[in-house]
């Protein structure tokens, strides 16, 4: 066992919490593009990252329960488990093409900052948004199924969805946190049955991620929205196209 690895991948795990905690994104915007720099294949890195997902995004829903929107969440979770499933069904079929898996990677991140910032971009657009069941039902399932086909990391799309709905920035995480808890289950158990968790590693990643995230949540709570919108905006744009760099340099 490389345990010079191990200590990457826990270092990963603080890290992608600590994001997850802070800015709501799940952690897999974080912990994809970096498990994948340090040599695991980016399937290998989708299943670690759904093993840290549901503990990460629960110790940061729990730390910001007061601003979960349960009825909004439970929509996202309806309609965001069915996207889960066919993403994640795409992904395997993929799993040789990491051109392909990199790309699709790339357009959700755009996606991701066109939704945190639409009230900025095409404001009579966004002004006109209202959250309902129909509209976030099939907007989950949409993202789901994108953010399944890169690992299920649902949160990176998930705070820009409710922001694109006009939900205010610290509701918009926590809201994101608690419906990416029961969605990533679902991920799990679909990696679980192809026999694509790496166990060990998940587990020393879902220890990182667990104490960055409960570190990043304390800090978030008492920080204005608008930096949040920036932080996550500019970490999902820097992240983004490390997968595809990777694939040219080597």
């Amino acid at each position: 066992m490389d345990f010079g690895l191990l200590i990457l991948v826990a270092l990963i795990g603080l890290v992608s919490g600590l994001g997850s905690g802070f800015l709501g994104i799940g952690g897999g915007s974080i912990r994809i593009p970096l498990l994948n720099l340090v040599g695991f294949t980016l399937i290998s890195s989708f299943g670690m990252n759904l093993m840290a997902l549901p503990v990460s995004s629960l110790i940061g829903a729990t730390s910001q329960r007061k601003n979960i929107d349960r009825r909004l969440g439970e929509y996202m979770i309806l309609g965001g488990s069915i996207g889960t499933v066919l993403g994640t069904l795409i992904a395997f079929s993929l799993s040789t093409a990491a051109m392909l898996l990199a790309i699709v990677f790339i357009i959700v991140s755009i996606l991701s900052v066109i939704g945190m910032n639409l009230s900025y971009i095409h404001p009579n657009i966004s002004e006109g948004l209202k959250p309902s069941f129909a509209s976030l039902f099939s907007t989950s399932l949409a993202c789901n199924t994108l953010t399944g086909m890169r690992g299920g990391s649902e949160g990176s799309l998930f705070v820009p969805l409710l922001r694109t709905f006009n939900v205010e920035m610290h509701k918009a995480i926590a809201t994101a946190l608690f419906a990416a808890i029961f969605t990533s289950l679902v991920g799990i158990l679909l990696y679980w049955s192809q026999q694509e968790l790496l166990i060990i590693e998940g587990l020393v990643l879902l220890i990182g991620s667990g104490i960055g995230s409960r570190l990043g949540s304390m800090v978030s709570m008492n920080t204005k929205p608008r930096w949040l919108q920036i932080g996550l905006t500019l970490l999902i744009l820097v992240l983004a196209g490390l997968p595809l760099l990777k694939i040219f340099i080597v």
